[in-house]
């Protein structure tokens, strides 16, 4: 085995990055979002965010196979691919930031966009202007931004898309296909910047086993009716891993 393999487990808090990719799949798999809120902020305080991005790209390609069939026949392509036409647009300038801005501040980035994301919707809050062709397109070129420079794909779609919809079923298979587009779109990007070093390939691997062990789990147990439940599972989860990750606590 190469050495890359052996150094995956001496990772710093690598058995906090299992667990937490574990319950991330979990949330993934019955609300086809979550992924990145849980995730990044409390990766960030154990690896740099350009691998952090980097590693849960990978892992979201890997587990495309879990999710996308059954989104493909369910969600609105059309739509989707408005979303990640123009995510693929700005993500680019998203990963010029992340080159730019200093680590410790972009940690506090990831932790006000979950917690904002979050408080939006526990509170209700909604979005009731109408969304048309524009606003689709910003909230595809918002994703992608956010998405290249922290890793966050979600939190755009979650507040603006999401509280748009009426179909649950329809909106869990949108959201599941952007995200997984967004996903190809950020590692294409960050592939060409140069090989993927050895270790963070592993570390993608040994993370997808519990992540998708979870999305099997929650894809599973997952039923319309229930939404209320898994909404509060999710926003309980996410409300952790925002409170644990604040850097005030290094």
């Amino acid at each position: 085995m190469p050495q890359a393999f052996y150094d995956v487990v001496q990772t710093s808090g690598f058995y906090w990055l299992m667990a937490t990719i574990g319950a991330a799949g979990l949330i993934r798999g019955f609300t086809g979002f979550g992924t990145a809120l849980i995730f990044v902020p409390v990766a960030a305080q154990f690896l740099p965010l350009a691998q952090i991005i980097l590693v849960i790209s990978l892992i979201g390609i890997g587990s495309m196979i879990s999710l996308v069939p059954q989104a493909w026949h369910q969600a609105d392509r059309s739509e989707v691919g408005l979303l990640a036409l123009a995510a693929a647009i700005t993500t680019p300038f998203g990963i010029y930031l992340l080159g730019q801005i200093d680590g410790l501040i972009l940690r506090w980035i990831v932790a006000v966009v979950v917690a904002v994301t979050l408080v939006a919707v526990v509170s209700g809050w909604r979005y009731h202007g109408r969304l048309g062709v524009r606003g689709r397109l910003a909230i595809g070129g918002a994703s992608g931004i956010f998405g290249g420079m922290t890793g966050l794909t979600g939190p755009v779609v979650i507040v603006f898309y999401l509280a748009n919809a009426r179909d649950i079923i329809k909106v869990r298979a949108n959201t599941i296909l952007f995200l997984a587009a967004l996903d190809v779109v950020i590692l294409a990007n960050l592939a060409l910047d140069g090989p993927i070093a050895a270790q963070t390939l592993w570390l993608a691997a040994f993370l997808s086993l519990p992540y998708l062990a979870g999305i099997f789990l929650g894809k599973t147990a997952f039923a319309p009716h229930l939404e209320r439940i898994y909404r509060v599972a999710a926003y309980s989860v996410i409300g952790l891993a925002v409170l644990t990750s604040l850097p005030v606590f290094d």
